[in-house]
C-alpha cells in the first residue's frame, strides 16, 4: 500500500485518472498480482482509488474521505483484547449489513455472491476460508454506501487477523458460520434492513460465544 501510494504521488495522478494496468505494477513493484490486488482493495476502501471491473482502476474524485493508519500494536494480544475488539466491530457491522440492504448495488451483490461461493469450496482450507470471510464482511461495509464504515472495519479486522484465524479454526462451526454469512446475504439481497441487521448481530453474537469459550493456557496464541 505504501509503495502504491509513492507510485500515485511520483507520478502525480489526479482525481479521475486510471492507473497503469495490473501487469505495468506488478513488474513496477516487483510484486506478484495476488499481493497488488489486496493492496489495491485496501486503497479502495481507505477511499484512495476506484475498481471498475472491465475498466482499470482510477484515483476516485470524490474527496469525503478519512485515512486512518492501521495502528502498529506492540503489546500482548489477551482474551479480553480479542474480545473488546469484536465488541467495537458488533455496532460498526451491524449498521453496515442495514445500509446494505438500501444501498447495495447488483457489482456489491454479485461480489458477494462470489466469495461466498469461494467460501463454500473451501470449508476445510482455513488458508483461503478466513480471509474469504473478512473480505464478505469488508464487502458488506463497501455495500453500506457510507464511506467512513468500511474504513474503521478494515482497520479493526487486521489488528488480530492471524489472531482471530486460529481461534475460529480451533473452535468454529465452519458450516454454521457459512450458513449464517448466506442468510445475511439473502437479506441484504432481499433488502430487508431489519432482517439484515437482526441476522448480521445474531452472527457476530455467536463469535462472542465461541471467542469466550477460548482457554489461552490451553491454547496459546502463536
Amino acid at each position: 500500500m505504501e509503495r502504491l501510494m509513492q507510485l500515485i504521488r511520483s507520478d502525480e495522478y489526479k482525481p479521475g485518472d486510471r492507473l497503469p494496468s495490473i501487469m505495468s505494477m506488478t513488474r513496477r513493484l516487483g510484486v506478484g498480482h495476488p499481493t497488488l490486488r489486496e493492496a489495491l482493495r485496501k486503497l479502495e476502501v481507505v477511499g484512495i482509488v476506484e475498481i471498475k471491473h472491465g475498466s482499470g482502476v482510477y484515483i476516485r474524485r470524490d474527496q469525503d474521505m478519512l485515512l486512518v493508519s492501521n495502528p502498529i500494536f506492540g503489546g500482548a494480544i489477551t482474551k479480553k483484547l480479542i474480545l473488546d475488539l469484536l465488541e467495537a466491530r458488533m455496532p460498526i457491522e451491524i449498521k453496515a449489513a442495514g445500509l446494505a440492504a438500501n444501498h447495495s448495488t447488483e457489482a456489491h451483490l454479485a461480489k458477494m455472491t462470489s466469495l461466498m461461493e469461494t467460501a463454500a469450496a473451501n470449508l476445510t482450507n482455513d488458508a483461503v476460508l478466513s480471509p474469504t470471510n473478512l473480505a464478505f464482511h469488508c464487502e458488506i461495509a463497501l455495500a453500506s454506501g457510507n464511506t467512513v464504515l468500511p474504513q474503521l472495519l478494515e482497520v479493526l479486522n487486521d489488528l488480530f487477523r492471524n489472531e482471530h484465524r486460529l481461534i475460529l479454526s480451533i473452535y468454529g462451526d465452519r458450516k454454521k458460520d457459512h450458513k449464517e454469512h448466506m442468510q445475511i446475504l439473502d437479506a441484504i439481497r432481499r433488502k430487508d434492513e431489519a432482517l439484515s441487521q437482526k441476522r448480521m448481530q445474531t452472527h457476530l453474537e455467536g463469535v462472542r460465544k465461541v471467542l469466550s469459550r477460548w482457554d489461552p493456557k490451553q491454547t496459546p496464541l502463536g
